[in-house]
């Protein structure tokens, strides 16, 4: 497996680590400036969206996995398919079970990092 398999790979188990802890900062560290996300049933949206989204969830618990389906590199760009398992536990509210794939664009940028471009979030409940 090469380094950079290894880097992409390390970055999506950090999303999910991340994510369940509720350490927003260390997601947005993962996520391009210019990143496009893309969710059924709304335009596409930018990096501040998902920020806010990310806060308005802050007191929700987040459990589940990420399996990676795919990992493709061409050079300086990647592409993962993943297939992601969550449950959202909303603050005295009901658990929520929600499962699907996301297809994520990556790009390895002039610092060497790897870094989210674009994704494309089919997981529904």
């Amino acid at each position: 497996m090469s380094k950079d398999e290894l880097a992409i790979r390390d970055l999506v188990s950090t999303w999910m680590s991340a994510s369940q802890n509720g350490d927003t900062k260390a997601v947005l560290g993962l996520i391009a400036d210019d990143v496009v996300f893309m969710v059924p049933g709304r335009e596409p949206f930018g990096l501040q969206e998902f920020a806010d989204a990310s806060d308005a969830m802050r007191n929700t618990r987040m459990r589940g996995k990420s399996e990676i389906v795919e990992l493709q590199l061409l050079g300086g760009w990647a592409f993962v398919r993943n297939h992601v398992t969550v449950t959202l536990t909303p603050p005295g509210g009901k658990p929520v079970k929600k499962a699907g794939y996301t297809l994520t664009i990556l790009r390895k940028d002039p610092d060497g990092k790897w870094r989210l471009v674009r994704d494309a979030n089919l997981v529904t409940g």
